[in-house]
C-alpha cells in the first residue's frame, strides 16, 4: 500500500483532527427537557443520549507485517473483504495476532527515534453502519477515545485523517463525509509511531482501536468546549464558566443547580479572555456552597442550552491551594492515601468497561484508599466522573513516558552518568517540545471540569529539560487552580540550570526514610509526594506502616500513591495468567508487572488488607495504667462523630469480651481521650482491640462497613497461652526411664510409645515413631532459606552465592546423656555447602523429656562475613494427615514482622492448605508470627510446638525448594508431607523489588543467638 507516512514525522502528530476540548456528551433540547433526565450523567449513560451513536462492534480486520503488505485499495467500500473480525475496542494481541509482549523500560524496537522499523505489523479496519441525519443536529463528529499507537482515517474511500497519542480522544468532523444510510468507516493502525517513543510505560504493549468509537451528532455552530472553575470566599463560592464556539456564536443559557433546586441562570455573554482560549463567559455565586471531598462529594448541575443543543455537566465546588508548603484542600491539609492505576484486564488488556472501572473503585473505597493517579497516561474517561461521584482526589497523568531513553549504551554506565545522559535524546530536546506539549494539552483539555483532579501530572521518567518546562509552564498559566506534579524533574543533566517554578509538588518514587527525612531537615519548601512508594510486588508490600509513621508525622508530607492497584497478566487459553517471556518475546522483563495489590482478576492480596490498615481514618493509643484511650482523627474534612462508631474488644487466649464506645466531637486531624478501664488477668495473652466501623453510607460503602483497627498488648505477669504453658513444664512422672542405645551412625532413644532417633553425621533429628507409626518422612533440618520472595529479587543472588539454599548440617559431635530433666542428645553442628567456609555453628541440645516431649535448645553463631539470612529455625516434614493447625499468635492471614497490621492476635484455626497464600511466581508465603503455641492435627494424630519466645510458623503442602524452582503457580507440585517450618527468625517482606532496602530491625543479620522449642507428638 502506498501512504503518505506521518508516524515518523515529528512536524505531523495530528491531521484535520479537531481542537482539544473538554470531554461531555450533547444532548438534544428534547431530551433534556425531559423530567427522567434532571441531574443524569450522559458522561456515564452515553447510549442514553439521542445524539450519541457508538460504533463498537465487530469489525472487518485484516492484520499485516508492515505497511506494504496491506491491501493497496482496503479503504475503498467496494474493496475485496478484509480477511478476519475483530471486536472493537479490543486489543488485537488479544485476540491472537501478533504476540503479548512486557516490557518496563527498554523500548521494544531499535532506539532510534523517531524512526520506527520498516516491518511495522499493522491492522486494517473495516466497519459499515447506518446514519440518519437529525435536522436538528446535521453536523457529526466522529470520535476515537483511544488508539495505540496510531492512525489513518477513511470515509466512504476519502481520506479524513491522521492521529496519535494513543489514551486521548481523536475528533474529527465527518459532516461532509457521511451520506444518509449505509457508510464505509476505514481506519490504519500501526503498533509503532514516533509517539511510540513517549508511550514506554510499564505494562504490556498492545496495539489496535482500545477505546471507544461513535458519532456525535451536532449542530453545524455549537458550544465547542468550556472550563469551569471555583473559587471560595468567605461562605460564598464563585464558579466561572468560559467557554468558546464552533462555527457561529449562540445564545446560550446556563442553569446552575443544587438538589435543593435552581441556583441561578444566566446567559454566556462575550468576555476578553487573556489567554485567548474563550470567548463567552458567565458567573455565578453559591451562598453557604456545599464542598466536593472525598467524605461528601457533592456535585451541582449545570446545564447549557442553546436552541438545538443542550450540553450538562458535573460541578464540584472545591480550592486546592498549597501554604507553607502544605497541600491543602479546601483549606484543610489532606493526606493522599492512593494507589497508582492501570487500565489493565487478563482477557482484554486496556479495553475496560464501567463496570470494571466501577469495581476498581468500590475496592478501593471498602480499603480505605481515597486518590488515584492515572499511571502514565489518561485512564478511561469515565474513571473520572466515576471518581468524582465517589470522592477520589486524581492526580491525572498525560500519556508520556520516555524511560527507555536512559537505557541506551554509554562508555560510562554508572548512575551518574546515566542521568547525566538521560534527558539528552528527548527530555531536553526542543525538536519534542510540540509533542510534549501535545500530550499535556489533551490530558487537561479534557479532563479540566473534574472536580476531582487536583493534580495534573506532566508524565513519567522521562527525566528534565525544556520540553517539560515548556509543558508545565503552559498548564501553569491555564489552570492555576490545581497542582502540578513531576517526579522526574528529580533526574537532569548538569548542563545548566533548570526551571522549577512551575512544578508544585516535590515527588519521589522509593526513596529511603533517610532521604525523607534529608529533605524536611534541610529544603522542605514543597509538600512531599510519595507519587509512588511500597511496591506491591508478590507478597508484599512490607514496609507500609514506616512510610505512614513519616507521612504521619510532618504536615509538609502530603501522602503518596502505592505501586499498583493491580497485577499485570493475560490469560491463555488453558486459563493460565502468564507474565513477561511467556509470549516468547524479546526484550521483557518477567513477572516485574505482577506487582498489585490484588491480582488480575481482583482478588486482593494481603498487601491490600495491609494498606486497609495503615490508611484507616481513626488511630489509637492506649494507656493501660491509666485507662485512657486516644483517638487521632486522619480523615481529611469529616468530624469522626458524624461517621464512625468504635468498638472495644478485650481478647484473652482467644476469648473475646467486647462493648462499645460513644465517639466524641473529634474534627479531622485532632486528638481526643476516652476514658475505657478493663480489668486483666494475671495469666494469658490479653490483647485490646479498638475495632472502627461507619455509622452511615458513603459512596460505594454501606453503614456497619469496617474501617480498620488498632491493637495493643495488655501487660500482666504471665503472657503466655495455657496449652502453651502447660506444654513447657515437664511431667516428672512421666513414662519409665528411657533407653539409649547407639551405634556408628546414630542415637536410639526409647521412652514408652515414643522413639527418636538421630544421626551421628548431622546431630539432626532422623525419626519419631509413636506407637510402632513413623511420623517424619525424612530427617529434620536447621532450615535458614526460604524460597525468595520478589522483594528478595537483590539480596537472592547473595544468598545464593552463599549457598544458602544448599547448604547442609554437618556435625562434629553427638552425644547422649541421661540426665534428670531426660536424655540430653547434644550436637556440636555447622551449617556447610560445597566451597565455603561453614555459614554459622551451633550447639544443639535434643532433650527427650520423661513425659515423651521433645525439647529443642539452640545456641547459633553465624559467620558475619555471610550476608543477613532469610531465616533461622527448623523444618520438620510430617506425615500428611496432619491437615488442621490451631494457633495462638498473629492471623487470621499470613503475616511477617514487618508484614502484620491487618492482623491481630487470637487463637485461629484453618486447614494445612489455606494456610498457602497464591501468588502468580510462587514464593514465601502463608507464615505466621507471633506464636506461642501451635497444634497440627489430624484424624489419630497430633504434634503440639511451644516457647517461651514468640515464633513463626508455616505449615504447606509446597517445599521451599518447589516454590524456589517453579515460576509459575499452575506449576507447583504438592509433596508427600505436612511440610512445618518453625522459625525462630524470619526476614521481613519490605519492598526492595523496586525501593529501599530491607530496614535493618527486619533482618536476620545476628552474630549470636538461642532459641528454643517444645514439641509433644502425640495421638
Amino acid at each position: 500500500m502506498q501512504l503518505k507516512v506521518h508516524h515518523q514525522d515529528l512536524k505531523v502528530l495530528h491531521e484535520n483532527t479537531l481542537p482539544a476540548r473538554a470531554y461531555y456528551i450533547p444532548l438534544s433540547p428534547l431530551q433534556a427537557s425531559k423530567e427522567e433526565n434532571r441531574g443524569r450523567n450522559f458522561n456515564l449513560e452515553r447510549e442514553a443520549s439521542e445524539r450519541f451513536q457508538l460504533l463498537n462492534e465487530e469489525w472487518n480486520f485484516g492484520f499485516y507485517p508492515n505497511l506494504e503488505a496491506v491491501p493497496a485499495d482496503f479503504f475503498i467500500p467496494e474493496a475485496t473483504a478484509l480477511p478476519d473480525r475483530i471486536s472493537v475496542p479490543g486489543s488485537w494481541q488479544h485476540h491472537g495476532y501478533d504476540q503479548h509482549q512486557y516490557t518496563n523500560i527498554n523500548y521494544p524496537f531499535p532506539f532510534d527515534p523517531p524512526h520506527v522499523p520498516h516491518n511495522n505489523p499493522a491492522g486494517a479496519y473495516r466497519y459499515t453502519f447506518n446514519y440518519e441525519k437529525d435536522p436538528q443536529a446535521p453536523g457529526a463528529t466522529l470520535v476515537f477515545e483511544g488508539v495505540d499507537s496510531c492512525f489513518y482515517l477513511w470515509l466512504n474511500g476519502k481520506y479524513v485523517g491522521y492521529s496519535q497519542v494513543a489514551h486521548a480522544q481523536s475528533a474529527f468532523d465527518v459532516t461532509d463525509y457521511l451520506t444518509e444510510g449505509e457508510n464505509t468507516l476505514a481506519v490504519l493502525v500501526f503498533k509503532w509511531s514516533d509517539g511510540s517513543y513517549l508511550e514506554d510505560q510499564d505494562k504490556f504493549r498492545t496495539s489496535g482501536i482500545i477505546r471507544d468509537v461513535y458519532l456525535l451528532k451536532r449542530p453545524l455552530s455549537h458550544l465547542n468546549d468550556y472550563f469551569v472553575t471555583t473559587d471560595l470566599q468567605n461562605n460564598q463560592a464563585e464558579v466561572t464558566l468560559r467557554a468558546n464556539f464552533s462555527g457561529e456564536a449562540l445564545a446560550v443559557t446556563a442553569t446552575l443547580s443544587g438538589r435543593e433546586g435552581e441556583i441561578a441562570s444566566c446567559a454566556l455573554e462575550p468576555f476578553e479572555d487573556p489567554q485567548g482560549i474563550y470567548t463567552h463567559c458567565a458567573r455565578f455565586t453559591i451562598e453557604n456552597p456545599r464542598l466536593w471531598h472525598p467524605g461528601d462529594p457533592y456535585l451541582y448541575d449545570l446545564v447549557m442550552t442553546s436552541e438545538a443543543e443542550v450540553i450538562t455537566e458535573k460541578v464540584g465546588v472545591r480550592e486546592v491551594a498549597i501554604e507553607d508548603a502544605v497541600l491543602k484542600f479546601n483549606g484543610s491539609p489532606i493526606k493522599i492515601k492512593g494507589v497508582n492505576r492501570h487500565d489493565s484486564d487478563p482477557d482484554s488488556g486496556p479495553v475496560v468497561s464501567i463496570e470494571h472501572i466501577k469495581r476498581d473503585l468500590q475496592m478501593m473505597r471498602r480499603h480505605n484508599i481515597n486518590a488515584v493517579r492515572t499511571a502514565h497516561y489518561p485512564n478511561c474517561p469515565q474513571l473520572y466522573h466515576l471518581c468524582d461521584q465517589a470522592g477520589f482526589y486524581v492526580m491525572s497523568e498525560a500519556d508520556n513516558e520516555s524511560h527507555g531513553t536512559r537505557n541506551r549504551l554509554l562508555k560510562d554506565e554508572s548512575e551518574e552518568n546515566i542521568v547525566e545522559h538521560w534527558n539528552h535524546p528527548i527530555a531536553n530536546n526542543p525538536e519534542w517540545i510540540e509533542a510534549t506539549m501535545d500530550r499535556m494539552q489533551l490530558c487537561v483539555h479534557s479532563e479540566k471540569n473534574r472536580p476531582s483532579v487536583f493534580s495534573w501530572s506532566a508524565g513519567n521518567e522521562c527525566a528534565f529539560g525544556c520540553t517539560f518546562e515548556e509543558c508545565l509552564a503552559w498548564t501553569k498559566q491555564f489552570d492555576p487552580s490545581r497542582v502540578t506534579h513531576y517526579e522526574s524533574a528529580f533526574y537532569r543533566s548538569t548542563d545548566r540550570k533548570y526551571d522549577y517554578q512551575n512544578i508544585d509538588l516535590y515527588a519521589r518514587m522509593y526513596p529511603p526514610l533517610s532521604d525523607i527525612d534529608d529533605y524536611l531537615e534541610k529544603l522542605g519548601d514543597k509538600p512531599f509526594l510519595l507519587v509512588e512508594y511500597c511496591h506491591a510486588m508478590g507478597n508484599g508490600p512490607g514496609d507500609l506502616e514506616e512510610f505512614w509513621d513519616k507521612v504521619r508525622s510532618d504536615a509538609r508530607m502530603c501522602g503518596g500513591f502505592i505501586w499498583e492497584w493491580c497485577d499485570h497478566a493475560v490469560r491463555d487459553s488453558e486459563g493460565h495468567l502468564l507474565y513477561g517471556g511467556d509470549s516468547g518475546e524479546d526484550p521483557h522483563d518477567g513477572n516485574f508487572c505482577v506487582d498489585g495489590l490484588v491480582s488480575p482478576e481482583r482478588v486482593p492480596h494481603i498487601g491490600l488488607l495491609e494498606a486497609k490498615n495503615v490508611y484507616r481514618p481513626l488511630r489509637c493509643q492506649y494507656n493501660q495504667e491509666g485507662g485512657k484511650l486516644l483517638v487521632t482523627n486522619t480523615a481529611d474534612h469529616l468530624n469522626a462523630a458524624d461517621f464512625t462508631s468504635l468498638r472495644w474488644v478485650k481478647v484473652v487466649d482467644g476469648k473475646e469480651e467486647s462493648g462499645t464506645l460513644e465517639v466524641p466531637d473529634l474534627p479531622a486531624h485532632e486528638t481526643v481521650e476516652i476514658p475505657l478501664q478493663l480489668d486483666v488477668p494475671a495469666e494469658g495473652r490479653c490483647y485490646l482491640r479498638i475495632e472502627t466501623y461507619l455509622t452511615r453510607p458513603l459512596a460505594f460503602l454501606e453503614a456497619g462497613h469496617s474501617l480498620g483497627f488498632d491493637e495493643f498488648a495488655l501487660k500482666n505477669p504471665s503472657p503466655h497461652t495455657p496449652r502453651a504453658l502447660e506444654l513447657l513444664t515437664v511431667d516428672a512422672e512421666g513414662e519409665d526411664a528411657a533407653r539409649i542405645e547407639e551405634t556408628p551412625l546414630e542415637i536410639c532413644v526409647s521412652n514408652g510409645n515414643y522413639t527418636y532417633r538421630f544421626s551421628r553425621h548431622t546431630g539432626m533429628l532422623t525419626g519419631v515413631e509413636l506407637g510402632g507409626k513413623e511420623l517424619l518422612q525424612a530427617p529434620a533440618e536447621l532450615n535458614i532459606w526460604r524460597a525468595p520472595t520478589d522483594n528478595d529479587m537483590y539480596i537472592r543472588p547473595l544468598w545464593e552465592r552463599a549457598r544458602y539454599d544448599r547448604a547442609y548440617p554437618h556435625a562434629y559431635e553427638v552425644n547422649a546423656d541421661n540426665e534428670a530433666r531426660g536424655v540430653v542428645v547434644s550436637a556440636k553442628v555447622a551449617l556447610v555447602s560445597p566451597s565455603l567456609q561453614p555459614m554459622l555453628k551451633a550447639d544443639i541440645e535434643w532433650i527427650i523429656r520423661p513425659d515423651g516431649a521433645l525439647r529443642v535448645d539452640a545456641k547459633v553463631c553465624r559467620d558475619t562475613q555471610f550476608p543477613e539470612l532469610p531465616r533461622l529455625g527448623l523444618r520438620f516434614f510430617l506425615d500428611k494427615s496432619l491437615q488442621q493447625a490451631t494457633w495462638a499468635g498473629l492471623g487470621p492471614h499470613e503475616n511477617y514482622t514487618d508484614k502484620r497490621r491487618s492482623s491481630w492476635h487470637g487463637c485461629f484455626e484453618s486447614s494445612v492448605g489455606d494456610l498457602f497464600q497464591n501468588y502468580l511466581r510462587p514464593q514465601e508465603n502463608g507464615t505466621r508470627s507471633d506464636c506461642d503455641y501451635l497444634r497440627l492435627s489430624g484424624e489419630e494424630l497430633k504434634v503440639e510446638v511451644a516457647s517461651e519466645e514468640a515464633y513463626s510458623f508455616n505449615a504447606s503442602h509446597f517445599s521451599q525448594e518447589e516454590l524456589t524452582e517453579k515460576t509459575h503457580d499452575y506449576q507447583l507440585s504438592e509433596s508427600d508431607s505436612t511440610i512445618l517450618c518453625l522459625d525462630h527468625l524470619m526476614a521481613g517482606i519490605g519492598s526492595e523489588s523496586c525501593g529501599p532496602k530491607l530496614l535493618e530491625k527486619y533482618r536476620v543479620d545476628f552474630e549470636t543467638t538461642e532459641f528454643s522449642f517444645t514439641i509433644k507428638f502425640s495421638n
